[in-house]
């Protein structure tokens, strides 16, 4: 496998869709997912996975049950497996996601904002 650079930018202007991840690279059993998010995603937990969201444009506030945490551009944060968690941008917002292969963006809660894993 050749080693190639990946430029954020480019692979965003290829998708206008909400909450919906897509691939962009595939590192082991991990893969990378660019986003773009606006409004309410619903609330859910990944009971067996961790999951890392990049913020790079934008704001991104991911309530928990018991308080919430502000990211903003050019900051992370881990989300911790069986957290129960519900991120929320009041802009649009563009994030990298980092998570197992696999991963379904609403884990077990299902819902009209399961995505299908696509890549780009």
């Amino acid at each position: 496998m050749k080693t190639k650079t990946i430029n954020f930018q480019k692979k965003f202007e290829k998708f206008t869709d909400q909450w919906s991840p897509k691939v962009i690279a595939q590192m082991n059993d991990c893969q990378f997912k660019l986003v773009k998010v606006e409004g309410d995603f619903t609330w859910h937990d990944h009971t067996d996975t961790d999951e890392v969201f990049i913020v790079i444009d934008g704001q991104l506030r991911i309530d928990f049950r018991d308080g919430s945490i502000t990211l903003n551009e050019g900051e992370m944060a881990i989300v911790y497996k069986g957290v129960e968690h519900k991120p929320y941008a009041e802009n649009e917002c563009k994030i990298l996601l980092v998570e197992p292969a696999g991963t379904v963006n609403t884990g077990d809660a299902g819902g009209d904002q399961t995505a299908q894993e696509e890549w780009i």
